[in-house]
């Protein structure tokens, strides 16, 4: 009897170690495949998007509050343009609006506006997607491409660590709010978000 239990439970604990090894792999070809889709548009935003236009205070095309932003279609999607952080390498494509399977090409505006200094953009924690975001530090340079071809600049504020929950808190700018832009992504635990708050830095 002992070593039929013996058995069952030597069984089990390869079917485990299997199953995480399974997983494993799965996991790590879902990221490379992310960082290859994430690639392509990249390529083809970055040759999509206009000749550079500087914009003047007073000029008729200077944007306010209620202008949207500018976007561009690629494969169906549409992109308000691309996110850089150099210190890392890293440059990502940011779709106009997030969903579940928007995220498994390019990280996607969640809410809010470049206009009105409050964006927000979630992204998987895919290695080359926004798992980078948890080894920045404050003051790291953070810079957004609109489709216009203007550089919006940023450097990290602070660092936050949030719940599902905390809809208003992650999305929602108050007079104490010291961030014009706010990129996330779930934990490793996938349990909290942590968010990367930034402000501008181009005044």
């Amino acid at each position: 009897m002992r070593n039929k239990l013996g058995n069952a439970l030597i069984a089990l604990g390869v079917l485990a170690l299997l199953a995480a090894v399974l997983l494993m792999g799965y996991n790590q070809w879902d990221s490379t495949r992310a960082e290859k889709a994430a690639d392509s548009v990249l390529t083809q935003l970055e040759e999509s998007i206009a000749e550079p236009r500087t914009i003047y205070p007073g000029d008729a095309a200077e944007p306010t509050a209620d202008t949207e932003m500018p976007v561009g279609t690629i494969d169906g999607y549409d992109y308000i343009g691309y996110l850089s952080i150099p210190s890392i390498g890293l440059a990502l494509p940011v779709m106009q609006q997030w969903s579940y399977p928007g995220l498994k090409i390019a990280p996607g505006r969640y809410s809010g506006s470049l206009y009105t200094d409050d964006l927000v953009i979630a992204g998987h924690n895919y290695a080359r997607h926004f798992s980078p975001l948890t080894h920045l530090t404050v003051g790291t340079e953070v810079l957004f491409v609109d489709m216009n071809d203007n550089t919006w600049h940023y450097a990290v504020s602070d660092t936050e660590v949030l719940q599902p929950t905390q809809i208003e808190e992650m999305a929602v700018k108050t007079s104490e709010s010291n961030w014009d832009l706010t990129l996330f992504t779930c934990t490793t635990t996938g349990q909290a978000r942590y968010a990367l708050r930034c402000v501008r830095t181009d005044e």
